[in-house]
Protein backbone atom coordinates (compact mmCIF):
# COMPACT_ATOMS: atom_id res chain seq x y z
CA UNK A 1 0.00 0.00 0.00
CA UNK A 2 2.61 2.23 1.18
CA UNK A 3 4.60 1.92 -2.42
CA UNK A 4 1.15 2.88 -4.40
CA UNK A 5 0.54 5.85 -2.23
CA UNK A 6 4.29 6.85 -3.29
CA UNK A 7 3.55 6.16 -7.08
CA UNK A 8 0.13 8.20 -7.14
CA UNK A 9 1.62 11.72 -7.44
CA UNK A 10 -1.50 12.64 -9.48
CA UNK A 11 -4.75 11.57 -10.62
CA UNK A 12 -5.23 8.41 -13.12
CA UNK A 13 -5.53 9.60 -16.69
CA UNK A 14 -8.78 8.85 -18.33
CA UNK A 15 -7.77 9.30 -22.08
CA UNK A 16 -4.39 10.73 -23.29
CA UNK A 17 -0.83 10.06 -23.87
CA UNK A 18 2.07 9.57 -21.07
CA UNK A 19 5.50 10.39 -21.77
CA UNK A 20 8.04 8.65 -19.55
CA UNK A 21 11.87 8.42 -19.31
CA UNK A 22 12.46 12.19 -20.55
CA UNK A 23 15.95 12.96 -19.72
CA UNK A 24 16.00 16.21 -17.48
CA UNK A 25 17.72 18.57 -19.12
CA UNK A 26 15.13 18.12 -21.86
CA UNK A 27 11.50 17.95 -20.00
CA UNK A 28 10.78 21.90 -21.00
CA UNK A 29 12.17 21.70 -24.59
CA UNK A 30 9.53 18.48 -24.94
CA UNK A 31 7.19 20.69 -23.67
CA UNK A 32 8.02 23.87 -25.66
CA UNK A 33 7.79 21.38 -28.67
CA UNK A 34 4.30 20.39 -27.73
CA UNK A 35 3.30 23.64 -27.47
CA UNK A 36 1.92 22.68 -23.46
CA UNK A 37 1.79 26.51 -22.55
CA UNK A 38 -1.06 26.84 -25.07
CA UNK A 39 -3.10 23.36 -24.20
CA UNK A 40 -6.48 23.76 -22.48
CA UNK A 41 -6.20 19.45 -21.39
CA UNK A 42 -5.12 18.94 -18.32
CA UNK A 43 -1.51 18.65 -18.20
CA UNK A 44 1.30 17.12 -15.72
CA UNK A 45 4.83 18.27 -15.89
CA UNK A 46 6.92 16.41 -13.01
CA UNK A 47 10.45 16.07 -13.23
CA UNK A 48 13.96 14.85 -11.61
CA UNK A 49 11.63 11.91 -10.28
CA UNK A 50 13.28 9.18 -9.18
CA UNK A 51 14.40 6.40 -11.90
CA UNK A 52 16.15 2.84 -11.57
CA UNK A 53 16.82 3.15 -15.37
CA UNK A 54 18.25 6.66 -15.73
CA UNK A 55 18.62 7.95 -11.82
CA UNK A 56 16.45 10.82 -12.33
CA UNK A 57 13.92 11.48 -15.30
CA UNK A 58 10.60 13.90 -16.41
CA UNK A 59 7.37 13.07 -17.40
CA UNK A 60 4.45 14.39 -19.61
CA UNK A 61 0.99 13.32 -19.06
CA UNK A 62 -1.85 15.07 -21.22
CA UNK A 63 -5.24 14.41 -21.01
CA UNK A 64 -6.81 14.31 -24.60
CA UNK A 65 -3.42 13.99 -26.33
CA UNK A 66 -3.02 10.93 -29.17
CA UNK A 67 0.53 11.78 -31.55
CA UNK A 68 0.69 11.45 -34.95
CA UNK A 69 3.95 9.87 -36.24
CA UNK A 70 5.17 12.94 -37.48
CA UNK A 71 5.14 14.43 -33.81
CA UNK A 72 6.46 11.36 -32.59
CA UNK A 73 9.25 11.75 -34.96
CA UNK A 74 9.65 15.29 -33.58
CA UNK A 75 9.80 13.47 -30.08
CA UNK A 76 12.24 11.22 -31.11
CA UNK A 77 14.88 13.84 -32.43
CA UNK A 78 14.68 15.81 -29.11
CA UNK A 79 15.18 13.13 -27.35
CA UNK A 80 15.47 9.38 -28.13
CA UNK A 81 14.61 6.57 -26.02
CA UNK A 82 11.80 7.81 -24.43
CA UNK A 83 8.43 5.87 -23.49
CA UNK A 84 4.91 6.95 -24.72
CA UNK A 85 2.33 5.18 -23.25
CA UNK A 86 -1.52 5.78 -25.02
CA UNK A 87 -4.39 5.92 -22.34
CA UNK A 88 -8.47 5.00 -23.10
CA UNK A 89 -11.16 4.51 -20.34
CA UNK A 90 -8.42 4.82 -17.74
CA UNK A 91 -6.54 2.02 -19.48
CA UNK A 92 -3.06 1.18 -21.13
CA UNK A 93 -3.79 0.43 -25.02
CA UNK A 94 -0.14 0.87 -26.09
CA UNK A 95 2.92 1.26 -24.61
CA UNK A 96 5.99 2.07 -26.73
CA UNK A 97 9.98 3.23 -26.71
CA UNK A 98 10.44 6.01 -29.27
CA UNK A 99 13.37 5.52 -31.37
CA UNK A 100 14.75 7.56 -34.00
CA UNK A 101 13.30 6.41 -37.53
CA UNK A 102 15.52 6.02 -40.76
CA UNK A 103 14.14 8.34 -42.31
CA UNK A 104 12.79 11.73 -41.67
CA UNK A 105 10.84 13.81 -43.95
CA UNK A 106 10.25 17.22 -43.16
CA UNK A 107 11.32 17.20 -39.43
CA UNK A 108 14.19 18.71 -39.52
CA UNK A 109 16.01 21.80 -41.10
CA UNK A 110 19.52 21.59 -43.09
CA UNK A 111 22.09 23.31 -41.41
CA UNK A 112 23.75 23.83 -44.72
CA UNK A 113 22.39 27.89 -46.27
CA UNK A 114 23.26 26.58 -50.00
CA UNK A 115 21.20 23.37 -49.65
CA UNK A 116 18.27 23.21 -52.08
CA UNK A 117 16.23 22.77 -49.10
CA UNK A 118 16.81 25.96 -47.66
CA UNK A 119 16.33 27.71 -51.24
CA UNK A 120 13.04 25.82 -52.79
CA UNK A 121 10.08 25.32 -51.30
CA UNK A 122 10.58 21.25 -50.59
CA UNK A 123 10.29 18.82 -47.82
CA UNK A 124 13.64 17.79 -46.48
CA UNK A 125 14.37 14.19 -45.91
CA UNK A 126 17.16 13.21 -43.28
CA UNK A 127 18.27 9.43 -42.74
CA UNK A 128 19.59 8.42 -40.00
CA UNK A 129 23.09 7.53 -40.24
CA UNK A 130 23.89 6.35 -36.41
CA UNK A 131 22.25 7.00 -33.07
CA UNK A 132 23.69 10.46 -32.84
CA UNK A 133 24.13 11.57 -36.62
CA UNK A 134 21.63 12.50 -39.30
CA UNK A 135 22.53 13.24 -42.99
CA UNK A 136 20.50 15.13 -45.60
CA UNK A 137 19.10 13.49 -48.87
CA UNK A 138 20.29 16.22 -50.66
CA UNK A 139 23.31 17.68 -49.93
CA UNK A 140 25.23 15.30 -47.91
CA UNK A 141 25.33 17.16 -44.64
CA UNK A 142 25.54 15.69 -41.86
CA UNK A 143 24.39 16.55 -38.42
CA UNK A 144 24.95 15.39 -34.83
CA UNK A 145 21.03 15.11 -33.27
CA UNK A 146 21.66 17.68 -30.40
CA UNK A 147 22.81 20.39 -32.82
CA UNK A 148 19.49 19.54 -35.12
CA UNK A 149 16.80 22.66 -35.51
CA UNK A 150 12.91 21.06 -36.24
CA UNK A 151 11.44 22.88 -39.21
Amino acid sequence: MEQNKENMMVAALENGSVIDHIPTDKLFTVAQLLQLRDCKEEVVIANNLKSNVMNKKGLLKISGKFFNEEEISQLAVICPNIRLTVIKDYKVVEKREVLLPDTLTNIVKCANPVCITNNEPMKTVFYRKDKDTLKCRYCGKEQKLKDIKLK
